[in-house]
C-alpha cells in the first residue's frame, strides 16, 4: 500500500504525521512511503531527509491525495481534503467524531474509511497508538514551561544576600497524562504543587511524585476504570464542593493549570471569575482545555489576556506544535503502530479487522457506513480502583486494640501449657523412662530453639529464613544434648548436625546483611 502525509493546513500547525525515521519502519511492512513538498518543514524535517529515507516526495496536496491509499494527518482534515478521497480509501489522523457530524456525513458518502486518533481505547495493547497521551505528555510539559516565562519569579525558593525568594505554589487541575507531566516539570524546577482529580486512584500518584493530593471525601468520587480512565460528569453537590476547594486555594497558589477534559463533551469550568479575582496580581492560569471551551469561565482560545487584577490567563491550543519535532516523533510512532496493527502479515496489504477492539474503536467510517460511536469493549480500560481510605486511629483506640492483643496472646499461651502439661503427664505415666529422657530433650530443644531465633526483630530475615533458622536451632540444641552420649556414631551424627545447622543459621544473615547494605544510603 501507498501511504503518504499531507502538509497540515491548520494556520500554525508545525506538526506532520510521517517522519523519516518513521517511514523507514513503515516501509520494512511492505509499504511506499509519500510527503508533501515542504510537510515536515515546520518540524525541522526536510524534503531531502525524507528523500535520503526512501520517501517519494511529491509537489502538491492533490497528487498526494490522488497517489497514496492511506493518508496520516495531525489536524482533523477539512472539507475540501475529504472530498478529495476516493471509495476505499484510508485517513488516519485526529478527526472529532463527537464535534464534526457534518464531515463524518460527508466521508459516508465519499466510502471512505476514518481512524480517528482520538478514540483509540485506554486498553494495555493500545497504549503504543495513544497519540491523545503522547500529546497530552507534552502539552502539560509545555504549559509548565510557559507559566515560567509569564511569571515574575523562580519556581524554587532562595535565599540570597539580596534577599529571601519563596518557592512558587502550583496547583494542577486533573491528573491525567497532560496533569502528571505538569506535575513532574514543576515539582522538578522546585515549586511546591498541589494537584486535585475527581479520580481518587490517581492519589497515589500525585503523592509518589512529591506533590500534595487535595483529597476532597466525597461519596461521589469516580472509579476511572469505568470510563476509560477518563473523568466523568459530576453531580451537583460534588461540583459545589470542587468549586469550593478551588476558591480556598486560590489566594494561595501563584500558578494554576488546568487539563480537565471529558471525551466528546465541552470541558467543564472549574475556575470561576470569582476565583481569577481572589489570586494575587501576577499569577498565570495555563488552560489547557481552551481547544474546548477552557476550564476557566475568562479563558479565550490561543490567546494571552491580562484580568484586571493582573492575573495572566493563557489558552494556547497549539502547545505540542510549539515543540514540533518532538511532538511529530512521537505522533508519527503512534501512526506507524496503529498502521503495523492495520498489516497484520507485514507483506504491506491492509487488513481493516472491524474484529479487533483496537481498529474497531477508531474506525469512524467504514465501507460507507458511520460506525461512531463504538461498541463497548471487549476488555477494561486501563485504571485501578483506590484502596479505600481508612481513618486513622486516634492512640486510645490504639491502645485498646494492643491491650486486648496482649490479652489474648495470654489467654492463648496459658491454654497451650495447660495442654502441653496434661499431655506430659498421660506419656509420662505410661511411656518408658528411656523415651521421656529423650523426649523431654526433644521439647525443651524445640522451645529454645524456637525462643531464640524467633525472637530476632523481622526486619533482620524474612518469614521464611526465621522458619529455617528455628529448625537449625531445635537442631543444635538437641545435638548438643547427645554428644555425651557414649557411641561414637551418636557423636559423629550430632557433631555434623551442630555444624551443618550453624552453617545454615550464619550464612542466613550474612546474606541478609548484604541485602540491607543495598538500602542503606551512601
Amino acid at each position: 500500500m501507498r501511504i503518504g502525509s499531507p502538509k497540515e493546513v491548520m494556520p500554525g500547525e508545525a506538526r506532520v504525521a510521517m517522519t523519516p525515521e518513521s517511514a523507514a519502519q513503515l516501509q520494512k511492512l511492505g509499504h511506499e512511503c509519500f510527503i508533501e513538498s515542504g510537510a515536515g518543514a515546520p518540524a525541522r524535517f526536510s524534503d531531502t531527509d525524507y528523500q535520503a529515507a526512501g520517501v517519494t516526495v511529491v509537489d502538491s496536496a492533490k497528487k498526494l491525495f490522488d497517489s497514496v491509499d492511506v493518508i496520516a494527518k495531525v489536524r482533523p482534515p477539512l472539507d475540501t481534503e475529504v472530498k478529495r478521497m476516493k471509495k476505499g480509501q484510508t485517513m488516519v489522523g485526529f478527526f472529532d467524531p463527537a464535534g464534526n457530524q457534518p464531515l463524518l456525513e460527508l466521508a459516508k458518502a465519499r466510502e471512505a474509511n476514518i481512524i480517528a486518533m482520538e478514540m483509540v481505547p485506554r486498553i494495555s495493547r493500545a497504549q503504543k497508538m495513544d497519540a491523545l497521551s503522547s500529546m497530552a505528555n507534552i502539552a502539560g510539559y509545555r504549559a509548565v514551561i510557559e507559566a515560567g516565562n509569564n511569571f515574575g519569579r523562580f519556581f524554587t525558593g532562595q535565599v540570597t544576600a539580596a534577599g529571601k525568594v519563596p518557592p512558587a505554589k502550583v496547583l494542577v487541575v486533573g491528573a491525567g497524562v497532560a496533569g502528571l507531566a505538569a506535575i513532574g516539570t514543576a515539582q522538578s524546577l522546585g515549586a511546591i504543587v498541589r494537584a486535585f482529580d475527581v479520580r481518587p486512584e490517581v492519589a497515589e500518584q500525585i503523592e509518589s511524585m512529591g506533590a500534595e493530593f487535595l483529597f476532597l471525601d466525597f461519596e461521589d468520587s469516580q472509579d476511572g476504570a469505568s470510563t476509560g480512565g477518563y473523568a466523568a460528569p459530576s453531580s451537583p453537590e460534588f461540583r459545589e464542593k470542587q468549586l469550593a476547594l478551588f476558591l480556598e486555594q486560590a489566594p494561595e497558589v501563584d500558578i494554576v493549570i488546568t487539563t480537565a477534559l471529558i471525551p466528546n463533551r465541552e470541558a467543564p469550568e472549574l475556575w470561576t471569575r470569582e476565583m481569577v479575582a481572589a489570586m494575587k496580581s501576577g499569577s498565570v492560569i495555563v488552560d489547557l482545555a481552551a481547544e474546548k471551551g477552557g476550564n476557566c469561565k475568562l479563558t479565550v482560545a490561543d490567546e494571552k489576556i491580562v484580568t484586571d487584577n493582573g492575573v495572566t490567563i493563557i489558552g494556547y491550543t497549539d502547545f505540542p506544535s510549539r515543540m514540533a519535532a518532538q511532538a511529530s516523533t512521537l505522533y508519527a510512532t503512534n501512526i506507524r503502530h496503529m498502521i503495523t496493527d492495520l498489516t497484520p502479515n507485514k507483506d504491506g496489504e491492509i487488513v481493516h479487522d472491524m474484529e479487533d477492539d483496537v481498529i474497531r474503536s477508531s474506525t469512524v467510517t467504514f465501507s460507507g457506513e458511520i460506525t461512531f460511536p463504538p461498541p463497548p469493549l471487549k476488555v477494561q480500560a486501563i485504571a485501578s480502583k483506590a484502596a479505600p481510605r481508612v481513618p486513622e486511629k486516634t492512640p486510645e483506640e490504639k491502645a485498646e486494640e494492643q491491650a486486648a492483643a496482649m490479652a489474648k496472646s495470654g489467654r492463648q499461651q496459658t491454654q497451650l501449657l495447660v495442654i502441653g502439661a496434661v499431655l506430659m503427664g498421660l506419656i509420662g505415666f505410661y511411656a518408658p523412662a528411656d523415651f521421656m529422657q529423650h523426649f523431654i530433650v526433644f521439647v525443651l530443644a524445640v522451645f529454645v530453639g524456637f525462643q531464640v531465633i524467633w525472637g530476632v526483630a523481622h526486619s533482620l530475615h524474612t518469614p521464611l529464613m526465621a522458619i529455617t533458622n528455628a529448625i537449625s536451632g531445635i537442631i543444635i540444641v538437641g545435638a548438643l544434648l547427645q554428644l555425651d552420649v557414649q557411641n561414637s556414631l551418636v557423636q559423629l551424627l550430632a557433631g555434623v548436625s551442630v555444624l551443618i545447622a550453624t552453617i545454615n543459621i550464619v550464612g542466613g544473615f550474612m546474606v541478609t546483611r548484604r541485602m540491607l547494605q543495598m538500602f542503606k544510603k551512601s
